[in-house]
């Protein structure tokens, strides 16, 4: 008695035959956070790889930078992290401002330090608000976007804009805080302190968010280091870098808080991360109010800064200064510069090398987004489909700071 021929590509009885389905993530899904594409293998419910696809956002903002004078750069600097515009913004500036020895006034750089805090709190309210969202809990995206309004609220009586500020100025600001800020501000710090404390009785002890996020996507310090993670990321996986003590600006070594880590490494560590970093956010903008006294808040070389209004009425000089900014600029001295910056997602930094014009000969954006999303497929190979949305969320990318 003959047997039947197996038919090609069949296992012989016994063996399971598995199969690679291939499958699209975006670019235009809430969950990726943006128009990112993954192409994701999945054997069965189960994550064997994960490749990032970027570059639909086209917003060549690094080229643009090479096109504009210095001090129009501040215009696109929040547009690449919209969610920590002040970050981008604070990160530009001092870069330039090294470069020209800018004399920034102390007023200036306090009411930095606290919109650059602010900025934080805010990014992370998205974070909070979304990355829960994507779990299905969709009760404290309500709450923490009922506080990022009224922090826009904040920054739009400063400048008039809820985002993409563009209020940071190379020198110093625009224009002074209004008069009402600062208690407006204290009074916000008190009702975060309460939104804190309900976010964390929402989700932070919840059975079924935890199940989906310990133990999930877990890096390692070594691979969070040699990928080159910065920011809570880095800082989940028990890495105590943070820029604001170890490479300090704007005068952060005389501010009182601490850095946050955690050993564990894993999806949770980072969700507890952002929750922690409230709190010290919330120290450091409390000390700034306290230190914010009259003052100016522009340098007063008139090669760098507009000068007065009123000085344009009296003074043939202050209008010469003015129209020589507005049309063309200022020339910094050759050189190049780096200046690295602790934003909501790690080390954001503009490499800006200058050949003497009035505008940057070359302009390299370092963002913590595009660098960060290397641990993706490290963290979700091996785990189930679900978890690669958990693990996306914690990661916290924002697109237009990965294509710039």
């Amino acid at each position: 008695m003959t047997t039947a021929p197996e038919r090609p590509g069949t296992l012989p009885e016994g063996q399971m035959h598995t199969q690679i389905m291939s499958l699209n993530v975006g670019p235009q899904h809430p969950s990726t956070h943006g128009v990112l594409r993954l192409v994701v293998d999945m054997d069965g419910e189960y994550v064997v790889k994960v490749t990032p696809h970027m570059g639909y956002l086209h917003t060549g903002f690094e080229k643009t930078f090479e096109n504009r004078t210095y001090q129009q750069g501040v215009t696109y600097a929040p547009r690449t992290d919209y969610l920590h515009s002040f970050g981008h913004e604070l990160a530009y500036v001092l870069s330039v401002e090294k470069l020209l020895g800018a004399d920034v006034p102390e007023r200036a750089t306090t009411v930095r330090v606290i919109l650059h805090e602010l900025g934080r709190i805010h990014s992370h309210l998205v974070f909070v608000g979304t990355g829960l969202l994507d779990l299905g809990a969709l009760t404290p995206f309500f709450y923490a976007f009922r506080e990022k309004e009224a922090l826009q609220d904040l920054f739009e009586a400063v400048c008039g804009y809820r985002m993409n500020q563009g209020y940071f100025r190379v020198g110093g600001l625009s224009r002074d805080i209004p008069d009402d800020w600062a208690p407006r501000v204290e009074k916000f710090l008190d009702q975060m302190e309460r939104g804190v404390t309900e976010y964390t009785t929402l989700f932070a002890q919840n059975p079924i968010f935890l199940d989906r996020a310990r133990g999930v996507g877990v890096i390692p310090p070594e691979v969070a280091l040699d990928l080159g993670l910065t920011g809570p990321n880095l800082r989940a996986s028990g890495v105590p870098l943070d820029h604001r003590k170890d490479n300090p600006y704007c005068g952060y070594e005389t501010y009182d808080f601490n850095v946050i880590t955690s050993p564990d490494g894993d999806s949770l560590a980072r969700f507890n991360m952002r929750l922690l970093e409230f709190g010290e956010s919330i120290k450091i903008v409390r000390q700034g109010l306290r230190r914010l006294k009259p003052g100016p808040v522009k340098d007063p070389n008139r090669k760098i800064s507009l000068p007065p209004r009123h000085e344009l009425e009296t003074s043939m000089e202050a209008v010469i200064h003015h129209f020589k900014l507005v049309t063309e600029g200022f020339h910094p001295p050759l050189g190049e510069v780096y200046v690295p910056v602790e934003s909501a997602r790690g080390e954001v930094g503009y490499y800006i090398v200058s050949d003497g014009g009035s505008m940057p000969y070359r302009v390299k954006i370092r963002a913590p987004s595009f660098v960060n999303l290397q641990a993706l497929e490290y963290a979700c190979v091996g785990a189930q489909f679900a978890d690669l949305i958990t693990i996306l969320a914690t990661i916290d990318p924002v697109l237009g700071d990965v294509d710039r």
